[in-house]
């Protein structure tokens, strides 16, 4: 038995929509996994990372695949792993939790599906910590995540232009930037003022996509709680924001 997942780039902390609102882009890691008898995990890498992804139990999908056997209390499953991988690493293309989600969909399915899809996604977004690029991997398209009381409550919402096709110009930059790093500086604490800024702008978001009414963005997509504080550390970022609006 084979089992055969695809999960797509994700771009998250969309606007103001910082670990809320997160949307799936047409850019997709593929893998094939094939039951092993001996126990162990390998695997293939071709495309994206190829050169220094581990081949063994140390690759990120490998241990999100163990991860759901001990989970389901079942014996950690051997494994071999072809991966075509497309998203960049740490990029912001939600790299780390399309491993997360390819692993423990692979494992979920050779097992014999154990756990529901919501079961995956609360499990990945425990993992991952957020749920803002595990929940439109997940579920596709524009996705707007919380979790209360231990539930993950994530809605799909509709996404429209109004003259055709949304499209996505992503400019990726030539270092990596790991998550880690980039919620390591941000503050512990936010002003009213900045609360509110955001709160009010990630309304305006999702009714812009909602209606086509895209040229509201330009205003919509600002934000107060992280981009001061990240933006500065990405050579270029800055300039390619104010080039995408001059551009419209």
């Amino acid at each position: 038995m084979k089992v055969q997942v695809k999960v797509p780039a994700t771009t998250a902390n969309l606007g103001p929509g910082f670990d809320a609102l997160g949307l799936a882009l047409n850019l997709w890691n593929e893998a094939i996994f094939t039951p092993r008898a001996d126990g162990r995990i390998t695997l293939t890498v071709e495309g994206e990372g190829a050169e220094r992804l581990p081949r063994d139990e140390r690759n990120a999908i490998a241990q999100a695949a163990w991860q759901v056997c001990d989970v389901v209390g079942k014996p950690r499953l051997g494994m071999h792993i072809e991966c075509l991988n497309r998203i960049p690493l740490g990029s912001g293309l939600g790299s780390s939790s399309a491993a997360l989600l390819t692993g423990m969909l692979g494992a979920n399915a050779l097992l014999g599906g154990p756990l529901s899809d919501e079961e995956v996604l609360k499990l990945a977004i425990e993992t991952e910590g957020h749920p803002d690029n595990v929940a439109p991997a997940m579920l596709g398209g524009l996705v707007a995540s919380i979790v209360h009381e231990e539930r993950v409550f994530s809605m799909k919402l509709p996404a429209r232009a109004n003259h055709g096709p949304i499209h996505a110009t992503v400019v990726l930059p030539d270092f990596e930037f790991p998550t880690e790093r980039a919620r390591a500086i941000l503050p512990r604490e936010v002003t009213r003022g900045e609360a509110v800024f955001n709160i009010s702008r990630a309304v305006l978001v999702t009714e812009a996509l909602r209606t086509g009414d895209l040229h509201l963005l330009g205003i919509a997509m600002k934000d107060r709680l992280h981009q001061p504080h990240r933006l500065p550390l990405i050579p270029g970022a800055i300039e390619a924001l104010e080039a995408a609006k001059r551009a419209g």
